[in-house]
Parts: C-alpha cells; structure tokens; sequence
C-alpha cells in the first residue's frame, strides 16, 4: 500500500476522532479539553494508535478525560467504521501525548531566561 494512501487514512481518521470528541461524546469526565495530535494506522488497517493531548486544571481531571475517552473507544471505532468507508474499522489504541505540554514548558522557560537577561 503506497505510504501516501497511508498518510490521507490517517489524516481522515484523525479528523473524524476530533469532530466525535468535540461534538458527538456527552460523557460528564470529559472537563478538560482534548486534542488529537496524530494517528497511526497500520499496513494492515487492523490498528490505530491515536494519539491524544489533555490540557485540564489538575492531574486528577486529566486521568478523568483520558479514562472517558477510552471508555469511548468502541463507539469512536463504530462511527469511525460508518463515516470512512474503509474495508477494516481499526481498533483505537489511545495514548496520551504531552509533547504540547512539553513545547508549552520549554516556551515558558525561555521567556524566563529572556526576562531576567534584561
């Protein structure tokens, strides 16, 4: 399968996750916001690992959403399955990325550095 066939997969499936989270899911542990920062679907469209950033107030509203949305995996998997139209629904496999957390503290610690340098 050709690696550009791949990267549209993704992108649509990234797509589709992000519009069921924002407009589709109603579950009360899902405070904090959620951002789906990449998808990667295998050769075999068996599997998706769908990464996905959480930005809330506390660590504990954090584990709260990322719980909410694994509970939400089959549904996700079920509408993903009706709206691309693909021979395999892939299984969802969520991990949470903080690489924007990361670049966010990195950010900070600069603008510090820069402040006191003046």
């Amino acid at each position: 399968m050709a690696k550009y066939r791949l990267g549209r997969i993704n992108e649509e499936i990234r797509k589709e996750i992000s519009n069921l989270i924002n407009y589709d899911i109603n579950d009360p542990r899902l405070t904090a916001m959620v951002s789906v920062t990449k998808v990667e679907v295998t050769n075999d469209l068996r599997y998706a690992k769908v990464f996905v950033s959480v930005f809330g107030n506390n660590e504990e509203s954090k584990n709260e959403s990322f719980e909410a949305l694994k509970s939400a995996a089959g549904y996700m998997r079920r509408e993903i399955g009706h709206r691309v139209k693909l021979r395999y629904t892939p299984e969802l496999i969520l991990e949470l990325d903080d690489s924007i957390e990361q670049g966010m503290h990195i950010n900070k610690l600069l603008y510090d550095l820069k402040d006191k340098n003046k």
